[in-house]
């Protein structure tokens, strides 16, 4: 089933490049203006995102370099420790809605340090796999399309991070401790 798999995930790309122009000839439509068109106003969507990446980057660098992020993981120590979560997790769970290249670095670490195989390095994962960067999509979604008002967008997403947080730490505690 596996070899079935990768023969045909080799031809998925080269089906859609030719598919794709062929669906449009068909159909009659000018599929090279709808290219140029559609990257164009890629192009700008991309310029225009650059001040919200900035500005949250700036923020996350700001966050880290006060010490902020060490005081919230000094606060945060007996709740790991009384939901019997690992003490190397908690820096993750409060980078991750803040910056997924971030958390994606200290998830690599974790690796690193206590190999994939490990309750630490499932755990990472599976929060990683689980949980979203909340906080970059926000700014850089919303302010593309020029939202100014989230209204409950940011607590909804922080209730699906901790949900995910939740579900992946029963998850790996199930399955692997």
């Amino acid at each position: 089933m596996a070899e079935l798999i990768s023969a045909g995930s080799k031809w998925v790309l080269p089906i859609f490049l030719v598919g794709i122009p062929l669906y449009g000839y068909l159909r009659r439509v000018d599929v090279y203006a709808a290219f140029v068109e559609g990257a164009q106003a890629g192009f700008w969507t991309a310029i225009k995102t650059i001040p919200f990446m900035i500005a949250i980057l700036t923020a996350l660098a700001v966050f880290r370099a006060s010490g902020a992020l060490d005081w919230l993981l000094r606060i945060l120590a007996p709740l790991g420790q009384a939901l019997h979560l690992p003490g190397e997790i908690i820096p993750l769970l409060i980078l991750r809605p803040l910056s997924g290249s971030a958390s994606l670095a200290y998830t690599a670490d974790l690796m690193r340090a206590f190999g994939p195989d490990s309750l630490v390095g499932r755990l990472g994962s599976a929060v990683q796999g689980s949980t979203d960067t909340t906080f970059f999509v926000l700014t850089v979604y919303f302010g593309a399309v020029g939202v100014k008002n989230v209204r409950y967008a940011v607590a909804v997403g922080l209730m699906g991070d901790v949900a995910g947080f939740i579900g992946a730490l029963v998850v790996t505690s199930l399955f692997y401790s």
